[in-house]
């Protein structure tokens, strides 16, 4: 599991590094914001529809070889593209083409690598594993944001592609040596794989699965509000310090920089829950909403800075807590096919949450939005809260006669 973080870690500084080049790169080319958006739409959009087929293809390959293969795919485009950049050969087509590629792989790599950090770990440490994962992903992110702008001023942008090449390429390397944890080889045995049935070979399985299950439903309806009217915050923070706070960039990078750090914090929390419940994402994403509220009814940037901390720990808590239970709700067999289903439903989150925020703060402002937004989520959550207890059993008291035998423990089951 360390060599895994370690490798995690390597390859997410040199995404985060390939990331913030390419939006450099697209606006050095085409001078044009809505091209910088539509590249990384282009990325993404494959996640739509073919998630569900990747989701089914990690589930019937062997799990570490499809890994092995999927990050040295990723690392031969990343070369790719360092070449044609290097040799100043790149256009807006081959980037685009190249993004495709990238997110149709990444529909496979995702969902793989997840189940294979699981497999790491005893079936009671997955919450911790994710958690550590989670605290790995954040301080790549930072990681490779700041080494993207060394990199660019010392050797030029290719060099952010190279290194992408490279840290993939190191992943790979790292795969062949890792071995499962002892309580997921059982977990794994305990449901030998049989030839499917021929009707049940797709993602309809996991498809089905999914809708059969409330939990499930529940917790893509609460991500789905909080992704779209919660945690835009790059949006509808940034509008808000440079708007009514009247601050600069210089100040909105301070806030995204408590953000940072309130993730880190959050993922070291999170790595530290043992059950995870769906009940437990609602609460912390009714919590992070109502701070939401008060964050938009924020007098000044110091009061807004002391209130961005704690939402972003509890977001992080929640990502955290949602994932787990996300990647232990369904068999083994399935879950790659329930994480495929999941990236289909988070890509409509995020290619159709902007638009809709946009318009919201169109009419109502920066403060408007985080408020209208948050108190939305915080009074979904509880209605649904309450409409779950309210439909739950309802005990109907039996009137005791003369000579019945009550309160013995051994009459539960013929009861």
């Amino acid at each position: 599991m360390r060599w895994w973080s370690a490798a995690n870690f390597v390859s997410n500084a040199g995404t985060w590094m390939q990331l913030t080049v390419q939006n450099l790169l697209v606006l050095h080319i085409t001078g044009s914001a809505a091209a910088t958006g539509l590249s990384m739409s282009v990325q993404a959009a494959p996640a739509l529809l073919v998630s569900l087929l990747g989701g089914a293809a990690v589930d019937r390959w062997p799990r570490k070889l499809t890994v092995a293969v999927s990050q040295t795919l990723l690392g031969a485009v990343a070369f790719t593209t360092a070449l044609l950049v290097a040799l100043d050969r790149i256009d807006m087509t081959a980037l685009l083409v190249l993004a495709a590629v990238t997110g149709v792989i990444a529909t496979v790599d995702g969902p793989a690598c997840a189940l294979l950090g699981n497999d790491l770990v005893p079936v009671a440490d997955v919450p911790s594993a994710i958690g550590v994962g989670a605290l790995v992903h954040s301080a790549g992110r930072l990681a490779g944001t700041a080494l993207a702008g060394i990199a660019v001023g010392f050797l030029g942008t290719a060099s952010a592609y190279a290194a992408n090449g490279l840290s993939f390429l190191f992943v790979a390397s790292v795969v062949p040596f890792l071995r499962p944890a002892a309580g997921a080889a059982e977990e794994a045995a305990a449901v030998p794989r049989k030839a499917p049935a021929p009707a049940r070979t797709g993602v309809r399985e996991g498809l089905a699965y999914f809708a059969r299950r409330p939990r499930l439903v529940a917790l893509a309806g609460i991500t789905g509000l909080s992704s779209v009217f919660g945690r835009n915050y790059g949006l509808t923070l940034a509008v808000l310090v440079t708007g009514p706070l009247a601050g600069g960039a210089g100040a909105f990078g301070t806030v995204s920089t408590v953000l940072a750090v309130g993730g880190i914090i959050g993922a070291v929390l999170g790595a530290r829950l043992h059950r995870p419940s769906v009940r437990t994402v609602g609460l912390l994403a009714a919590a992070g909403a109502l701070l939401q509220v008060v964050a938009g009814l924020s007098p000044s940037l110091a009061v807004l800075l002391v209130l961005v901390l704690p939402m972003a720990v509890v977001e992080s808590v929640s990502d955290t807590a949602g994932t787990a239970v996300l990647q232990t709700d369904p068999p083994p067999r399935l879950r790659g096919r329930v994480l495929g289903v999941w990236s289909s439903i988070g890509t409509v989150w995020s290619l159709g949450g902007p638009p809709l925020l946009g318009l919201l703060m169109e009419w109502a402002g920066a403060r408007g939005a985080l408020v209208a937004g948050g108190l939305l989520i915080a009074g979904s959550i509880g209605t649904g809260l309450l409409v779950r207890r309210r439909g739950g059993p309802v005990p109907v008291p039996l009137p005791a006669k003369d000579g019945d035998v009550t309160g013995r423990a051994a009459l539960g089951t013929a009861a």
